[in-house]
């Protein structure tokens, strides 16, 4: 990769050449290529989890059981494997530790980590269920091409969080990933459900790729009228001597373009998954921001008590009232209290002005300290969104190119059949 008078990279023919010979892959070898590719890239940096232990998500598993209410149900489960890098360094090779993990599961660490670390803009998960599908594809959840494609997502999210310098040293991540049971009893002894505002858990969103979505329609459209061409020039070689085997060949050839679109149609969705991905972080992105207005808000309700208690005081110590109060009215109608009541509220309220002190103290080094640290990790997330959208959007349009050149040789060799007739 070189670099261009600014000091940014530029692509060179040879990066040329590795990209088109990454396009050129086939579907099931591009997600294990990407995966370690993303492993490589996140382990650069400060010591981490995952620079400490491999993890990876290996397979997918269907299974049957009973819910909550006793009713029968299938679900799938995902195998979490785990390996030493210090046993690996001394020339080890041991069999990874294995534990099963459900869907459900994957969200509840996520939740926590949301609640616990309200300043980091969280990986998030790949979608529980299809909210959209190609033409070739199933919208079963229970579909093996939708539960590989959201097994790389789970493992996506692991290598994500295990990769950042501050989730990566969550205690509770690493008993995710090694206890198989008692987990969920460490998660729930946190107390985090009880710490997360109301507010924060109804924030949520679903997305959808929908301008993707109609880019692949039209494009299934265009490759499905070849499939016409090729029924036609099929049917017409039948009646036609001379012009036959030309009719036929140019019939083979259009028929040959129009079934590609299922193998190009997984591509558009691996990098659709890709786009997906930063489209949730949307969600995490505007959790952080809202933790800050609600920190915000807390403290300026902090403030306004704080001055309301100051100017009661100020009223009682020196008898003048400066706003309409019920209180007032009274102490007209039937008097002023007794110095004894009025030295007790004025004991008491100089104890609910230390206290609101303190407690616009504490709101000011929390919203300051969520800025910085917000700040910070939306740095770190905003290099991390620009390296991979741009890597994946050179390799969509390296795959786009190859589509094209491939669309132009079909039709030259239907030329080519037209001109031998």
């Amino acid at each position: 990769m070189a670099e261009d008078v600014k000091g940014g990279p530029v692509a060179t023919d040879d990066d040329s050449e590795q990209l088109a010979a990454i396009a050129s892959l086939s579907t099931s070898v591009r997600p294990i290529l990407c995966s370690i590719k993303l492993q490589l890239t996140l382990v650069e940096g400060s010591c981490t989890l995952l620079q400490r232990m491999e993890i990876c998500v290996a397979e997918a598993e269907k299974r049957s059981g009973k819910n909550a209410v006793n009713m029968q149900e299938t679900f799938t489960v995902y195998l979490i494997e785990t390996r030493s890098m210090d046993a690996m360094a001394d020339g080890r090779n041991p069999a990874p530790d294995s534990l099963w993990r459900r869907y459900s599961e994957f969200e509840l660490l996520r939740s926590y980590l949301i609640v616990a670390y309200p300043y980091i803009v969280v990986p998030p998960l790949p979608e529980k269920r299809a909210e959209f599908v190609w033409h070739k594809l199933s919208a079963d959840n229970m579909d093996p091409d939708f539960v590989e494609r959201r097994r790389i997502g789970l493992e996506n999210f692991l290598l994500r969080v295990a990769s950042h310098r501050v989730l990566s040293n969550d205690k509770i991540l690493y008993h995710f990933l090694t206890e198989e049971h008692s987990w969920k009893e460490v998660v729930y002894e946190t107390g985090f459900q009880a710490k997360a505002d109301s507010r924060l858990r109804a924030l949520s969103a679903t997305f959808r790729v929908r301008n993707t979505h109609k880019v692949a329609d039209r494009l299934y459209g265009v490759f499905k009228v070849h499939g016409n061409y090729g029924r036609v020039f099929s049917e017409w070689s039948a009646i036609e001597r001379e012009m036959g085997d030309g009719l036929q060949s140019a019939g083979h050839h259009m028929d040959a373009y129009a079934a590609s679109i299922d193998d190009i149609l997984e591509e558009e969705e691996h990098y659709a998954d890709q786009l997906k991905e930063y489209l949730f972080y949307a969600e995490a992105l505007r959790a952080v921001c809202r933790k800050h207005e609600l920190t915000q808000f807390e403290l300026e309700m902090a403030s306004q008590d704080l001055v309301s208690k100051k100017q009661q005081r100020e009223e009682l110590a020196t008898g003048i009232v400066r706003t309409f109060s019920f209180k007032g009215m009274t102490n007209k109608l039937f008097g002023q209290e007794a110095p004894e009541q009025r030295e007790a509220r004025l004991k008491l309220l100089e104890e609910l002005i230390a206290e609101g002190e303190d407690t616009v103290k504490d709101k000011t080094v929390e919203c300051e300290e969520h800025i910085e640290r917000a700040w910070e990790d939306m740095e770190r997330f905003e290099e991390q969104r620009d390296k991979d959208l741009r890597e994946a959007l050179i390799n969509y349009a390296v795959m786009q190119i190859s589509m094209c050149k491939k669309g132009i040789q079909v039709w030259n060799n239907a030329k080519e059949c037209f001109l031998k007739m």
